[in-house]
């Protein structure tokens, strides 16, 4: 029977020549991961459990990323437990302030991610490893507190959606604006519990980033997981990130989908999703003029090196306008110094924006630039619904890193053609 790469690599983690949708297995899984939001009640049920150890210590990801540096007295006990734990178990995948970074930028970067592997995080945004080909999903805390005692989860097999793109991106066109005009296509249950495959010619020559970008935002469509066939690009990115030659799998060419969706990448502007689901997608041209009062350029999202290159290339040579807030957080330490080492802060301070350490906090209306009711923000997030990023009055718009630093020159929603450099 011929599979997809997601129905491949379920069937090989739990011992099965082959799966199909529908069916519901347990499977051995790679990585598990918890935040500072979701651990501390995992970390409670394990331990109702009386069981002494997590089943390997090298599985086990805890990161405190969403309301680090604490910014009050419920954090900090939140992020305690989980340094407790971590210490009590030996973690080998436990980063705290200083050598932390938001988990989904963080963990492909130090190589803790590879082709092949079944993963689950207490983080919805999990299948961002999808772009690694890697299945890759999000779960609850209680999940979480399972698998860290057997090492397993319980899954239904979920039926493959087929997206293709093709043809060469237009300037300013990245994978943000491809995920953003899918997600617009189908809506926001367009793909529920399915797992989305990218593929195409467009993929083919697209960089990680922008891999990650939309295997990261599969979730918006409902979907199960997102996925991307492993590739040359992908064996550069991690060469020198994994020391084992990874185990790679690919759809069969006579795969069943539910479905098959083409897209031409010509016919794509940059996007940008209107409040307060991130399917109100129009392209930059039919915008209009629409003042804002803060733009957020970061996340687990849009929150790479070249991302902040991308803003700094607007960014460069002018200044933020008056009474708009521009908050720039790179996603992890390693890329906080490259950004520092290329010069990029300089252009970002010397427009007057604000840069952060390694943070969720303003995604999900936690710290670093919470919004008041009436305010609007531009943001490189994955989420604006109602309240995401502060008052339930508030308006978050989704956009592009160059259309978020286009905006935030001149104070209103802007293409980064309307900034003369």
């Amino acid at each position: 029977m011929s599979m997809t790469i997601t129905e491949k690599i379920l069937a090989a983690h739990c011992n099965k020549k082959q799966v199909k949708p529908g069916e519901f297995i347990e499977a051995e899984l790679d990585l598990i991961l918890g935040n500072d939001v979701t651990a501390p009640i995992a970390i409670k049920k394990f331990k109702e459990s009386g069981t002494k150890k997590v089943f390997d210590k090298n599985k086990v990801a805890l990161i405190p990323d969403h309301f680090t540096p604490n910014k009050d007295i419920k954090s900090a006990e939140q992020c305690k437990i989980l340094r407790e734990f971590a210490i009590e178990q030996n973690l080998k995948h436990y980063y705290e302030i200083g050598e932390m970074g938001i988990e989904h930028a963080l963990l492909p970067e130090i190589g803790a991610i590879a082709p092949g592997y079944a993963i689950i995080g207490a983080d919805s945004h999990t299948c961002t490893y999808g772009a690694l080909g890697a299945f890759s999903t999000g779960v609850g805390s209680t999940d979480l507190a399972a698998a860290m005692i057997t090492g397993k989860a319980w899954f239904r097999v979920p039926e493959s959606i087929k997206f293709i793109y093709k043809g060469k991106l237009n300037k300013w066109v990245s994978g943000k604006d491809l995920i953003l005009y899918t997600i617009g296509d189908i809506g926001v249950d367009g793909a529920l519990y399915c797992s989305m495959e990218f593929c195409g010619d467009t993929i083919e020559n697209m960089q990680i980033d922008s891999r990650l970008t939309m295997a990261n935002m599969a979730i918006e469509a409902g979907a199960k997981n997102g996925i991307i066939a492993p590739d040359q690009i992908t064996f550069d990115y991690l060469k020198d990130k994994i020391k084992h030659k990874p185990t790679c799998y690919y759809s069969d060419a006579d795969a069943k989908y539910k479905e098959i969706k083409e897209y031409n990448a010509a016919n794509i502007e940059p996007q940008v999703a209107f409040p307060h689901l991130p399917e109100n997608t129009r392209g930059i041209s039919e915008v209009g003029e629409i003042k804002i009062d803060q733009v957020v350029i970061g996340s687990c999202t849009n929150g790479r090196i070249s991302d902040l290159r991308e803003s700094a290339e607007i960014l460069k040579g002018h200044k933020v306008a008056k009474n708009v807030r521009l908050i720039i957080i790179p996603a992890t330490q390693k890329i906080y110094r490259q950004a520092m080492q290329e010069g990029l802060f300089e252009i970002f301070l010397d427009a007057g924006a604000a840069i952060s350490t390694p943070t969720c906090g303003p995604c999900l209306g936690g710290h670093m630039g919470v919004l008041a009711a009436g305010e609007r923000a531009v943001a490189t997030t994955n989420r604006n619904f109602v309240g995401r990023m502060g008052d339930p009055k508030s308006e978050v718009y989704l956009a592009n890193p160059a259309v978020a630093a286009a905006s935030a020159i001149k104070g209103y929603i802007a293409g980064p053609e309307k900034i003369k450099n």
